[in-house]
């Protein structure tokens, strides 16, 4: 047996492989919803290939790549996708044409003009988000229509070029909305049910491993509660946008998906084996699985889910925390959707402190969302980043420009295009951008070698056209309806496979073209990358520190309520902070991968600040899960006994722990030190000795206490340029 190890390990992948393995297999994984936009994205390029090669449209590559962008999650991005690219395609050919008419004989003039025109849109497309789409387009279009200009003088040719570009890319965009809105609709309601209902089972999967030792093992963790909030937050948001709910219903959408969360979050800390002792236990596990049933049956159904009752005979205290952490959320929920329609005189009071949270939630949400555009008005113009980008990415467009006429190379035209794909406002983020241009570059580009050399002289129909190109497009399409870190690779395979066998109604004959696309984006990216680490870099590493400050003081701020809530007594209603936590730590991670690719010049500093960045994100969510095991502990023990005033005073403890580490990382310079222990030992004997149960409880308290201790023990140092110690790498 050690010589089959020793071999095993002799054939073991090599570490940088092995962790590419994992990350296609995680970014290639399916998940709910990613065959269903597959399915409508190859779908819509079908009919586009065979309405083009029929009615000879040109500029194919720009139909289907319409196609892929206007193919979105759910009806609501579709909807403004479109519209947006609409208003962009249009507005880019009324300035390229008026260009043209005004200068197409004064090259310098055109010019000019152009990256005039070019400068405003990229200035514009940073400080307008909400219409970024639109600018793009028009920048896009604009210095992509010089190439034209530069080979041909016939100015005729040249407008009617560009409205065909016009019609190839609307068609597309049209066809894409009626197949979405007719064939395969996903509405975000329909998926925030979905999303609940599955957030449901599984938590009636791990209550079915406690009564029964033969159910399937599940598991929840960490990552699994991060993504779930952010899932059922994001889903909300575009049922608001859908459906324009009253306050009514917005409170009670608000509501359910806040009370979901609460019994996610309870599920992950449930026993992983069987725990139930007693007949009682099993009993209330299996009325709890019910009540999760009947929940998730009324979510299913439009009329019923608003007027949902939890059970009256349903137990309160069972000595699991999490099983009563459920019926806790179970119970407010139930009390808020009475107290809509007609209160009972004892549960009046409750739900309407329920009505009351949701709608101060909702509230406070709106105020949110509507902030950022009450303060963007005046800093369009007020914030100097804006024109750096603007700036930036021109200089680098003009530098491949002029470079791409001193060659006199027209097949490199795509350098020019880069250098507007990649221009994102972080360094880090445009870094990701071109590695996955130039990956899904190569990929799409080997594919349509192979089948110029091995499929193309087969081929005598449309149909064998379609056989060719769909299974291409279909792996393009599910790889961009993947996350972020690769989903433009997707787009970018599909891309250049088209622009190489079906640009012209002909097949290929010059095979230097695929060659001189690829030569072209390498060049971009190159020229592109320098520019922005030469010229006001914008680091997303300078706002981590930020960033990381605010998780923290939110994990703070989610401790001092749970203390509260210990000390008021079980009937007091769960918080929906751990949601916004959990939303603030997803976002954070993301930045962070973002922050890993940024190039720097200085030597380890960029490792130094991941490291870092990646402990502290690591101890946030192991303190997260700890807190919330802590407080479902604390809370039925309060309910036992009294209230529970030293574990209350070690939630405070730690939140104050937190708010001092807080304040030192974010100081200039940051001088965070690790926090010091904190004694937990107390905690055992906060309960009277009156039998097993509450012995245990003291004990179960104690040692999350020392999870979150040692969560609180692995901040590491933050100290200015110092370098990474061994202590906390692994915990990163």
């Amino acid at each position: 047996m050690s010589g089959l190890d020793g071999v095993g390990r002799h054939l073991a992948w090599p570490r940088p492989l092995g962790q590419l393995a994992g990350f296609l297999r995680s970014e290639l994984g399916a998940f709910p919803g990613r065959a269903n936009l597959t399915m409508r994205s190859v779908l819509g390029c079908a009919i586009v290939l065979i309405v083009s090669m029929t009615l000879r449209v040109p500029e194919v590559a720009l139909s289907l790549i319409a196609v892929f962008f206007v193919t979105q999650s759910n009806i609501v991005l579709t909807r403004l996708v479109a519209l947006l690219a609409v208003i962009g395609t249009t507005c880019a050919i009324a300035c390229i044409i008026g260009v043209f008419k005004l200068t197409f004989d004064y090259p310098l003039l055109r010019i000019v003009v152009a990256s005039a025109i070019f400068f405003c849109s990229a200035y514009l497309m940073r400080a307008v988000a909400k219409l970024g789409l639109v600018f793009f387009l028009v920048s896009l279009i604009v210095i992509y229509a010089q190439t034209f200009a530069d080979r041909t003088d016939n100015a005729e040719a040249l407008v009617r070029a560009c409205l065909w570009v016009w019609v190839a890319v609307n068609y597309a965009v049209v066809l894409s909305l009626i197949i979405n809105t007719l064939f395969l609709p996903a509405e975000p309601e329909q998926q925030l049910r979905a999303a609940m209902q599955g957030q449901l089972a599984t938590a009636r999967a791990r209550l079915a491993i406690m009564i029964d030792a033969n159910a399937p093992a599940v598991r929840i963790g960490a990552l699994d509660l991060e993504r779930a909030a952010l899932t059922l937050q994001k889903l909300l948001r575009f049922s608001t946008m859908r459906h324009h709910y009253s306050e009514e219903d917005a409170s009670a959408w608000l509501a359910c998906v806040t009370v979901v969360s609460r019994i996610f979050e309870a599920a992950a800390v449930l026993p992983e084996h069987a725990v139930a002792q007693d007949a009682g236990q099993i009993d209330a596990i299996r009325v709890v699985q019910d009540e999760l049933v009947s929940l998730e049956h009324a979510i299913g159904d439009n009329l019923q889910w608003r007027h949902w009752g939890a059970s009256r005979e349903a137990p309160v205290l069972t000595s699991i925390p999490a099983l009563d952490a459920m019926q806790r959320a179970l119970n407010v929920f139930s009390e808020a959707t009475r107290g809509a329609v007609a209160p009972p005189p004892e549960d009046a009071a409750a739900g309407s402190a329920a009505a009351k949270e949701a709608k101060a939630e909702q509230a406070t949400k709106a105020t949110k969302a509507a902030a950022p555009t009450a303060q963007s008005e005046p800093d369009i113009f007020a914030n100097p980043r804006y024109a750096r980008f603007a700036l930036r990415t021109l200089f680098s467009v003009l530098i491949c420009y002029v470079f791409y006429n001193a060659v006199n190379w027209p097949g490199i035209h795509t350098i020019m295009l880069t250098c507007l794909v990649v221009a994102l406002p972080s360094l880090g983020a445009s870094s990701r951008q071109g590695v996955l241009r130039i990956t899904g570059a190569l990929i799409g580009s080997a594919l349509a070698l192979f089948m110029v050399a091995f499929v193309i002289p087969q081929l005598e129909s449309v149909t064998g056209l379609l056989l060719m190109s769909l299974p291409v497009i279909a792996l393009g399409a599910w790889v961009a309806a993947g996350s972020e870190r690769s989903a433009y690779a997707g787009i970018q395979i599909m891309f250049t496979f088209a622009l190489a066998l079906l640009e012209s109604f002909s097949p290929p004959s010059d095979l230097t073209e695929i060659r001189d696309r690829i030569v072209g984006i390498i060049l971009g990216v190159g020229v592109a990358t320098f520019i922005q680490m030469s010229m006001w870099p914008e680091r997303e590493s300078d706002g981590l520190r930020a960033q990381l400050t605010s998780i923290l003081r939110k994990i703070a701020a989610l401790a001092r309520i749970e203390a509260k809530a210990v000390q008021s007594g079980p009937r007091a209603t769960d918080s929906a902070a751990v949601v916004e936590a959990w939303t603030m730590v997803g976002d954070c991670e993301m930045a962070l991968a973002r922050v890993a690719l940024e190039p720097d010049w200085r030597e380890g500093e960029t490792s130094r600040i991941t490291l870092l960045s990646q402990t502290v994100l690591a101890q946030s969510r192991a303190m997260l899960v700890a807190l919330e095991a802590f407080h479902h502990e604390a809370m039925i023990n309060a309910s036992a006994s009294a209230p529970m005033e030293r574990a209350a005073k070690f939630q405070s403890d730690v939140a104050d722990a937190l708010e001092r580490y807080a304040s030192q990382l974010v100081a200039e310079p940051s001088a965070a030190m690790t926090p010091t222990r904190l004694d937990s030992s107390g905690l055992r004997a906060t309960l009277p000795p009156a039998g097993a149960v509450e012995t245990a409880g003291g004990q179960t308290l104690e040692r999350l206490a020392q999870r979150i201790d040692a969560a609180l023990a692995g901040l590491p140092r933050w100290l200015p340029d110092e370098r990474a110690s061994g202590e906390f790498a692994s915990a990163g």
